[in-house]
């Protein structure tokens, strides 16, 4: 049984540079910063059975390429980006059983914070909250809160440190420790609520925190990150894991990874999921999504494509000519993404090449064809790999979303490889329904 999440910004673009002004986004009157959009998208999900509707999230307008941020700006290469954590009390009105989650960086602010945020977000959602854990990876996002891009190790350590002080406070409140005695008039158990009195090397917390514990005592906890640290961090606290891997190889290599680190770091198998992203291209014949295809990968920028991934680099391409093969570059990270952007023949990449590729999809895979032929490509990547589920991310919007939940969701449901109907209440039911 696969899980499907569905992949969202609030903002103009996803993973598809096209997405904005391609002419079925459009023709649908397309208002990103509506939001009774992300009602629509919510109710039409839950009706799917989705696991989860999930946002991205980035605290800057990104001018690594070149040094000005004009070509960020010009092709709307993730931004703008309204704050999508209001979004999730305003889908949860309208929904009784998706999850909904959302990207929240740790690099800059105090656990209290977050811890609160998250556990009233889990008491407005009654439970179907998620919490993307993320550290910078942008020297633009740091410099927005006045300070220097930290190393990986650091950020990294500090990102432990950060989900333990939550853990202690979300844990401060006893599950009955509200007892709402009216005729004693005692509101709560005083011996079941404490301090965590915490004080280590970056973060210092008195508690208790005040929010009564949450249904799901904190949010699920999601990651993002497939370095070795980033691994590490998800074997020891993630409930799943969304992940770009277009190759199968690489893909069921993670998976056997994360799998084993998760054992290793005392949890049970398969406590957290993997979830990679895909971009389903639907057409009613296979010639149709062909050509579908083409229409959306040639509205992608060139310019676009080299500001979004100088943006994920961290490093300004537009010191490299184009025809720049990627492997041949001596910085490691410019190395890992010719290593993601590998053709199917081996042939190595130039520069031009996978900016491009990029700004289309962002390494996700595009999987094209009729509603039968993309639950095949579905099926033949998770049956590969081993699990545990896909994160969909559109080319319009709305239209493909839409598209994925009528026509493919059914196809699936047909050959018994998505639930029928949600077995729980919760995020973490959801995660856990095919364990």
């Amino acid at each position: 049984m696969m899980h499907l999440a569905q992949f969202l910004v609030h903002g103009p673009t996803y993973h598809s540079l096209a997405m904005w002004r391609h002419p079925r986004t459009a023709a649908a009157g397309y208002d990103w910063a509506r939001p009774e959009l992300y009602q629509h998208i919510a109710r039409v999900c839950e009706a799917a059975k989705f696991d989860m509707l999930f946002f991205a999230d980035l605290n800057y307008v990104s001018d690594t390429y070149t040094g000005s941020l004009g070509p960020a700006l010009r092709n709307a290469t993730q931004v703008p980006e309204h704050d999508p954590i209001p979004l999730l009390s305003f889908m949860a009105a309208v929904t009784g059983h998706i999850g909904l989650g959302a990207t929240y960086s740790v690099s800059h602010q105090h656990p209290f914070h977050a811890a609160r945020l998250w556990a009233t977000l889990d008491h407005l959602t009654r439970g179907r909250a998620a919490w993307n854990v993320v550290t910078t990876l942008n020297h633009n996002q740091s410099a927005n809160f006045g300070e220097e891009l930290r190393p990986t190790d650091e950020r990294y350590d500090r990102a432990h440190e950060f989900i333990e002080v939550c853990r202690k406070l979300w844990e401060s409140w006893d599950e009955d420790a509200v007892v709402m005695d009216r005729a004693a008039g005692i509101f709560a158990d005083p011996d079941k609520v404490r301090r965590i009195e915490h004080a280590g090397r970056y973060f210092k917390s008195r508690g208790p925190l005040n929010v009564v514990r949450s249904p799901q005592n904190g949010p699920a906890i999601l990651q993002a990150g497939t370095s070795p640290k980033g691994r590490e961090f998800a074997a020891r606290y993630a409930d799943a894991v969304f992940a770009i891997q277009p190759h199968l190889e690489s893909a069921k290599a993670l998976y056997e990874d994360i799998n084993r680190r998760v054992v290793e770091a005392g949890r049970q198998p398969r406590a957290c999921k993997l979830l990679f992203g895909v971009q389903p291209i639907l057409g009613t014949s296979r010639a149709e999504a062909l050509d579908k295809q083409a229409t959306h990968n040639a509205l992608v920028p060139l310019e676009g494509g080299l500001a979004i991934l100088s943006g994920h680099l961290d490093f300004d391409l537009s010191a490299l000519p184009l025809d720049t093969v990627m492997a041949h570059r001596t910085e490691a990270k410019l190395q890992r993404m010719q290593s993601r952007y590998r053709s199917m023949t081996g042939d190595l990449l130039t520069l031009e090449q996978v900016a491009r590729n990029h700004g289309q999809a962002v390494g996700l895979p595009q999987f094209v064809g009729t509603a039968a032929d993309v639950a095949d490509q579905l099926e033949a990547y998770f049956d590969f790999v081993g699990g545990d589920g896909f994160m969909l991310s559109p080319i319009d919007c709305p239209g493909a979303i839409e598209q994925f939940a009528d026509l493919v969701v059914p196809e699936l449901q047909r050959r018994g490889r998505f639930r029928e109907d949600y077995t729980g209440r919760t995020q973490r039911d959801h995660l856990l329904q095919d364990n």
